[in-house]
């Protein structure tokens, strides 16, 4: 078994305060979630919580490749794709508000919209991946094969929602089709609807509320955790803030879990909305808006499916695993800074990779989930 690397102790830290924690969750498994965990494909740090407790928390492995420095807890990660959850959420929240109809074309919010389809697009066509619109793979390639869509100035025509609105083949719920520009645009329909800009709807509606003083949009003038590939550092070719309401927030997984509390808690949107939200559909592949929803059993662990809510993030280097369990009451975060950690985290339901793995250790310690 490969040595981790613990930078910080077995905790049992409450993320709220100590009255909200009067009964204390069951103890983890630490031994089985860090024989889970790989240091070397994927080093960055692991939060588990149940309720509001977290209940394990630590760091995986050195900073660089071949280096003797351990990640720290704490760290401001880029979010990459856990962006498009939060920016499901804000959606959701302009529904509950009676100013977003999920089902209406878009051109209702963006009426000098140039996209092809905009009379027939919706914003849950946008949040499931089956608009049609471009994917960035589809134009121009830079340098070290990044699309030139990511490397240009955000105010260039190349990129952002003008982009976005080019010409494609692709008609409305003609394919699941997964892509960045599907929530540039719904970025551009909640920055219409609510009448701010996307940065300050981040602020106001997720950051100022639930007090995530870590949470921001890209372009950050501090460095967050810089990512490497293949054993060297990540490449430079591309900008964080061209990735919009698809990809440009950042923060600590402190802030994450808060924000994932807030959502199970329903604290962010009601009940109803969060249900809409997590609506996973199997013809998509389950994916629901802006995140993936589905059940699956775990390997060793009884025959009765886990209720699991995912929302990836990859960038670059960087890559994220956000697991919420709503059924358990649970979170996971795990986060990596090796763009290899994409493949080594796994997929769930095909019960191999690091995130089933640590799951398991997390939810089964008598044979059946928790």
């Amino acid at each position: 078994m490969k040595r981790l690397l613990e930078c910080a102790a077995l905790l049992m830290l409450g993320a709220l305060p100590a009255a909200a924690q009067s009964v204390a969750p069951p103890a983890i498994d630490a031994a089985s979630v860090t024989a889970a965990l790989n240091p070397e494909t994927a080093p960055g740090t692991i939060l588990i919580a149940r309720g509001n407790t977290i209940v394990f928390e630590r760091t995986v492995g050195n900073i660089a490749p071949g280096g003797d420095t351990p990640h720290e807890l704490g760290q401001v990660w880029r979010w990459a794709s856990v962006s498009k959850q939060v920016t499901a959420t804000i959606a959701m929240q302009e529904v509950a508000a009676g100013r977003l109809d999920l089902d209406a074309p878009i051109i209702r919010y963006l009426p000098d919209s140039k996209a092809p389809y905009a009379s027939r697009i919706t914003s849950r066509m946008l949040m499931q991946h089956v608009s049609g619109l471009p994917r960035m793979e589809e134009g121009p390639i830079g340098r070290d094969d990044w699309s030139t869509f990511y490397s240009v100035d955000l105010d260039s025509p190349a990129t952002g929602r003008t982009w976005c609105e080019g010409p494609t083949t692709r008609e409305p719920l003609s394919e699941f089709f997964y892509g960045d520009c599907d929530f540039i645009m719904m970025a551009a329909v909640i920055e219409a609807t609510s009448g701010k800009p996307y940065a300050a709807l981040i602020d106001e509606r997720i950051a100022q509320p639930l007090g995530l003083n870590s949470v921001g949009v890209f372009p950050r003038a501090e460095p967050t955790v810089a990512g490497f590939a293949e054993g060297k550092p990540e490449s430079t070719a591309f900008r964080l803030e061209n990735f919009g309401g698809a990809g440009a927030l950042y923060g600590t997984t402190r802030d994450l879990f808060a924000f994932d509390r807030a959502l199970m808690t329903g604290k962010l949107i009601p009940d109803a909305q969060r249900a809409q939200m997590w609506d996973g559909k199997p013809e998509y592949g389950f994916a629901a808006l802006g995140q993936w929803s589905f059940s699956s059993p775990l390997k060793d662990c009884g025959d009765t499916p886990v209720r699991i809510v995912e929302r990836r993030g990859f960038i670059g280097g960087v890559v994220l695993r956000n697991i919420i369990l709503p059924d358990l009451d649970m979170v996971i975060i795990m986060t990596a800074n090796r763009a290899e950690a994409e493949a080594a985290f796994g997929e769930i339901w095909q019960q191999v990779g690091i995130t089933h793995d640590v799951i398991r250790a997390a939810v089964c310690t008598t044979g059946t989930p928790l």
